[in-house]
C-alpha cells in the first residue's frame, strides 16, 4: 500500500507546471545526484523528451526545469529572479555547471531534445538522460513525471512513495477513509494528523504545513498587486491586480494582514465575495505563470483552486475572518484537502497528460470542498460528498492549453474550480449522505475511466480543442 504525506500532495515549487516544470527539475536533480563520483567525468550531456512533454514543454518551461536541476538549484529555496539571468547565461556561453561544481559544454537547443513524434510505455511524460563520460561510457536514466511534481525512475517504484511507511490509519479508497473515521471517532484531518506521526512529530508538521500555507499566501498577495503580461508569447495580460485596484479603491494596507482586513471592510454581499474568491484564484495561477513560487495543490496548474478557497474561510465565514487566522484551521483543511488528493492518485491520477484537466482541476476542487466542509463543522461523510459533488460536475473536462502554456484556459479554469468547491461544500452540508445515489469512490472509477476513454488530443497535447483553434506564435519562455 503507497503511503502518501500532506506533504506529498502539498509541494512547494517554482511555476508554470507540477508535471512539465517541477517533475523534470526534481528528475534532472535526481539524475545529477546518481551521477556521484562520475560527474567529474562527464563530457557531455542529451536529454530527450516524449509525449506530452516534447509536445508543450517548451510552452511549461521545462527546459528550463531541466537546465536548473542539472544545476542542483532546489526548487523551493531557490531565488526565483535568478533563473533567467541563468538560463540565459548558460544559453549564452554553452556551459552548464553541474550540481557538484563540474563544467560541462552544453547546448540547449540542440541537447534538449523535444521528441513530440515519440511516446514512451509507461506515461506520457517521459525524460531520458544520457551522459557520456571521457572514457566514452553512457550512463542513462528514464524517468516519468506523473503529475503533482511526482517522479518515477524507470524499473523503480515510485520515488516519492514510501511504501515501507506503517500507517495507523492505511487509506486506500474513500471507504476506508469513512470506517477510520467512524471507528476511531476523528474526523478526517484527524486520521491525517494521526498518520503523519509516521513520518514526523505533530509539531514538525504542523511547522511544515504553516510553511506551506505562508507560500499560498505570499502568492496570493503578491499576485494580487502584480501587474503586467504574463510570459510566454501569448500576451495574457494579468487581472488579478487590476480586480484588487477596483474592489480596494480606497484601501489602505501594507501586508498581508491588513490587506484581508481591508478586503473583509470593503464591502460585502455574493457578488463582492465571487469577485474576491475569482481574484484570488486568478492572482495564485498568474504568479504560477509567471514562473513564481507556489505549492502543488495537488499541481501546479490547479495551483488556485485551494489556497482560494481557504482564504475564502478566513476571509468572508462568520466566525471565522474576525481574527487572526487559526493554524489549527489551516492545518485541517489542508490535512484534510491531501487526504482527498491522495485517494485520486492512488486510484485514478493527478496527471492531466493521464486524464486531462478533471485530473488537475477537478480533483484540487474536490480537495478544497472536503476541506471547507470539515472547517464549517461538516461530517467526514458530508467532507466525501462534497468531494463527489465537486469531482462529478469536473468529470469530462479537457486539457487543450493554448500555445502548451498554462493560461488559457487554465487560469480561468482555476476560478471555476474554486466556485464549484464552495458550491459543492454548500450543497453537501444542507444534505444526508446516506441519500446521496452516488459515492466518491464512484466518482473516481468513473473520473480514471473517462480518462482511459479521452482522446490523446484533449491531455496535455494542445493537440485538440483551444490549443488548434486558436491560431498564435508562441516564443520561448
Amino acid at each position: 500500500m503507497e503511503a502518501l504525506s500532506v506533504l506529498d500532495m502539498f509541494k512547494i515549487g517554482v511555476g508554470p507546471s507540477s508535471s512539465h516544470t517541477l517533475g523534470p527539475w526534481r528528475a534532472a536533480a535526481r539524475f545529477a545526484e546518481n551521477l556521484g563520483d562520475k560527474r567529474t567525468a562527464v563530457e557531455s550531456l542529451q536529454i530527450s523528451l516524449y509525449g506530452s512533454l516534447a509536445k508543450t514543454g517548451r510552452g511549461h518551461g521545462t527546459d528550463i526545469a531541466l537546465m536548473q536541476g542539472l544545476a542542483g538549484k532546489d526548487p523551493v529555496h531557490c531565488d526565483i529572479e535568478q533563473i533567467e539571468p541563468d538560463v540565459r547565461a548558460i544559453r549564452q556561453t554553452n556551459q552548464l555547471v553541474l550540481h557538484g561544481g563540474h563544467g560541462i559544454e552544453f547546448h540547449a537547443d540542440t541537447d534538449i531534445l523535444f521528441l513530440d513524434d515519440k511516446i514512451l510505455p509507461f506515461h506520457p511524460n517521459g525524460i531520458k538522460f544520457q551522459a557520456r563520460l571521457t572514457n566514452d561510457d553512457v550512463v542513462s536514466e528514464t524517468w516519468y513525471s506523473v503529475g503533482g511534481g511526482f517522479v518515477i525512475q524507470e524499473t523503480q517504484d515510485d520515488g516519492d512513495s514510501q511504501d515501507q511507511i506503517k500507517l495507523h490509519y492505511p487509506v486506500e479508497s474513500a471507504q476506508e477513509l469513512s470506517q477510520w473515521c467512524q471507528q476511531s471517532g476523528l474526523p478526517i484531518s484527524g486520521v491525517v494528523a494521526e498518520n503523519e506521526t509516521a513520518w514526523r512529530s505533530p509539531a514538525a508538521t504542523r511547522d511544515a504545513v504553516m510553511q506551506i500555507w505562508q507560500v499560498m499566501a505570499d502568492c496570493l498577495y503578491k499576485g494580487c498587486h502584480t501587474s503586467g503580461v504574463l510570459p510566454g508569447g501569448l500576451r495574457v495580460t494579468r487581472r488579478a491586480a487590476t480586480l484588487n485596484s477596483r474592489l480596494l479603491p480606497n484601501a489602505t494596507y501594507s501586508d498581508y494582514d491588513s490587506w484581508r482586513q481591508a478586503i473583509r471592510d470593503g464591502g460585502e454581499g455574493f457578488a463582492y465575495t465571487l469577485d474576491w474568491v475569482s481574484c484570488f484564484a486568478l492572482a495564485v495561477n498568474e504568479q504560477n505563470a509567471a514562473f513564481g513560487r507556489v505549492v502543488t495543490a495537488p499541481t501546479n496548474g490547479a495551483a488556485g483552486v485551494i489556497p482560494a478557497v481557504l482564504q475564502y474561510l478566513l476571509t468572508f465565514v462568520p466566525g471565522i475572518s474576525e481574527s487572526t487566522p487559526d493554524p489549527d484551521l489551516i492545518s485541517r483543511f489542508l490535512f484534510t484537502a491531501s487526504e482527498i488528493g491522495c485517494i485520486f492518485k492512488k486510484r485514478a491520477t493527478i496527471s492531466a497528460a493521464m486524464g486531462g484537466c478533471q485530473a488537475e482541476i477537478g480533483v484540487s476542487s474536490a480537495m478544497a470542498a472536503a476541506g471547507l466542509t470539515e472547517c464549517l463543522g461538516g461530517s467526514p461523510a458530508q467532507c466525501l460528498m462534497a468531494a463527489e459533488i465537486a469531482m462529478e460536475h469536473h468529470l469530462g473536462m479537457t486539457c487543450d492549453p493554448i500555445g502548451g502554456l498554462v493560461q488559457v484556459p487554465c487560469i480561468e479554469r482555476n476560478t471555476m474550480g474554486a466556485i464549484k468547491a464552495i458550491t459543492a461544500s454548500q450543497l453537501a452540508r444542507h444534505s444526508d449522505p446516506s441519500q446521496t445515489k452516488v459515492s466518491l469512490d464512484v466518482v473516481v472509477k468513473t473520473m480514471w475511466e473517462t480518462a482511459q476513454d479521452m482522446n490523446t488530443r484533449y491531455k496535455e497535447t494542445s493537440d485538440g480543442g483551444l490549443a488548434v483553434n486558436i491560431p498564435i506564435n508562441v516564443s520561448e519562455c
